[in-house]
């Protein structure tokens, strides 16, 4: 058995192969069905997305939703991009955003023209971005060289932050699809399978490269079969490669669904058999249709990062319509996208299933449909998360209107930690935390206390206040901060406590609680882990 950070105990068989049972029920959290006799917070800020933390309680839980900007960031304006006119795309799909803070830039990696070109941009505040050909004069924005008869599909990039090898600080996944003419724009390829059953498939292949810097990139190797939506992550909590993997459901071939496998080493384990891969993930009954399409709902991709204590999930689900309705109206499918979280890496718990973003659905906007998040999924700056994504618009110069047209970038942003909030509506409500192990003597907190006042007990395992730590001798918390440091009367931090296993109660007045964590920083260092890379930070992407 492995033992996490958390404490969680994985069993013998991991990952584990569950059978398909349904389509539509939704898949057990076993960490949530049997908790761990006390569960360790040494790393990272402990959020409430789930009930993992929480022994009981009679605050509400609020899911936070990110604000999107009006306009994009990144949208086609070179000739590439404009694709003459055809399919004009500008997005990472999935691509990737990163903050590196080697050389304090945000990095993005995206599709330039549908089915064309891999770009690069780069940008000192994630919000104006300058391409490649600005930033190296005489240079395309192209960062992988076109191969005649290859037409790229989906791509994935992610900035290792722990490898050893500094040619592999980058790492990027591509999915082709190979004929054996060129053909220069999308519209004129052969029809897929699934569009036109006589049709003869090309021959596809998903290959991988390594860069030291992210600009030149040198192809490594071809990995098995995968299908065309496949991405991937690291989860640093194991340190695994995982491919999230486009497969179908074997209940019902027609239904999309998500398989996992997992690696030491990314380059040298991409060679699976079907036998090695789990099934993962799908949508289940309470992803309700659109209630204008009507079609049944899909998983179109699940990707992932570390953030804090948990891996943060993104469920990009499919609405419809499909292929050939959307071929007809020259209008995007709609893709909306909502959040997860896992405490184990393969078990994603889905406490809500509102969407974090959504695709606007109105014509002419920018953003009307197609959305998919970054690769990496969010940065941290301050007190913010900066979530990219990429939205489609369905404009064409040539053709009006195409499925595949108007490919742009936007971000969107929310509170740190601001995924959940425990909400006090009255007076003296409180939440008291499972047994917690900890390392370190000050306490921190994510709150919004403006509006009234929060107060911190620290109790023994048994839950008997602790002398000196009760909510009487507790400093009152009257402020709105993603970081803020508990104090008491007497006690300005938890040194001098016998026990390395407490419990915590919250007793709370017209506030909500984001976050908590104990360190032995005074500066409120978290030592969790901060998803695509944070501006605070000198190296690594580690709250250290």
């Amino acid at each position: 058995m492995e033992q996490l950070y958390n404490n969680i105990m994985l069993p013998d068989e991991w990952p584990p192969h569950y059978k398909e049972k349904t389509l539509d029920k939704p898949l057990r959290i076993p960490y949530l069905e049997k908790k761990p006799d006390y569960i360790d917070i040494s790393v990272g800020r402990q959020l409430f997305v789930d009930d993992f933390l929480i022994y009981k309680t009679d605050l509400i839980r609020d899911f936070g939703k990110p604000e999107a900007l009006s306009q994009p960031v990144l949208w086609p304006q070179t000739s590439v991009e404009l694709n003459d006119g055809y399919c004009t795309c500008a997005c990472p799909f999935n691509g990737g955003v990163f903050y590196d803070a080697q050389n304090q830039k945000y990095k993005m990696w995206y599709h330039s023209g549908w089915f064309d070109g891999s770009s690069y941009a780069e940008s000192d505040d994630g919000l104006s971005w300058k391409r490649l050909s600005q930033i190296k004069s005489g240079h395309s924005d192209r960062v992988l060289k076109h191969i005649p008869g290859y037409m790229r599909d989906g791509d994935a990039v992610w900035l290792d932050e722990y490898t050893s090898c500094a040619e592999e600080r980058y790492k990027m996944l591509v999915f082709y699809r190979c004929f054996e003419e060129d053909y220069k724009y999308y519209h004129l390829k052969p029809k897929h399978a699934h569009d036109d059953p006589s049709s003869v498939p090309p021959r596809e292949i998903t290959v991988l490269y390594k860069s030291p810097d992210g600009i030149n990139w040198k192809e490594v190797c071809t990995t098995s079969h995968s299908g065309d939506n496949t991405t991937f992550f690291y989860n640093p909590f194991r340190k695994k490669w995982v491919y999230s993997m486009r497969t179908f459901s074997e209940l019902d071939s027609r239904v999309r669904v998500r398989s996992y496998y997992e690696t030491d080493d990314f380059y040298k384990g991409s060679q699976w058999t079907k036998d090695d891969l789990s099934f993962w993930a799908r949508t289940d009954i309470n992803d309700k249709p659109d209630p204008e399409l009507g079609y049944y709902t899909q998983l179109y991709n699940l990707d992932a990062v570390a953030y804090e204590s948990v891996m943060l999930g993104i469920y990009s689900v499919l609405m419809g319509p499909p292929n050939f309705v959307c071929e007809k109206t020259g209008l995007p499918k709609i893709n909306d996208l909502k959040i997860a979280f896992s405490r184990d890496g393969f078990h994603f718990d889905r406490s809500t299933y509102n969407d974090f973003l959504s695709s606007s659905r109105k014509e002419g906007s920018w953003d009307y449909g197609y959305l998919h998040p970054a690769n990496g999924i969010c940065t941290v700056s301050e007190d913010k998360l900066y979530f990219y994504y990429s939205a489609f618009s369905g404009q064409s110069p040539h053709f009006g209107s195409h499925k595949y047209s108007g490919g742009a970038a936007g971000v969107a942003t929310l509170r740190r930690d601001g995924f959940a909030g425990m909400r006090a509506s009255g007076t003296g409500q409180t939440l008291t935390t499972e047994v917690l192990k900890y390392q370190g003597e000050f306490l921190f907190i994510n709150v919004d206390s403006l509006s009234g006042e929060l107060r911190v007990e620290i109790l023994d395992p048994e839950g008997e206040v602790i002398s000196g730590y009760s909510k009487e001798e507790c400093n009152p918390v009257k402020v709105d901060q993603t970081k803020y440091r508990v104090t008491w009367m007497n006690k300005k931090s938890l040194n001098g406590l016998k026990q390395d296993k407490i419990r915590i109660r919250f007793i709370m007045n017209h506030s909500t609680l984001y976050a908590f964590w104990i360190t032995d920083s005074e500066e409120g260092k978290s030592h969790g882990y901060l998803a695509a890379g944070s501006t605070e930070l000198k190296s690594g992407n580690k709250d250290d």
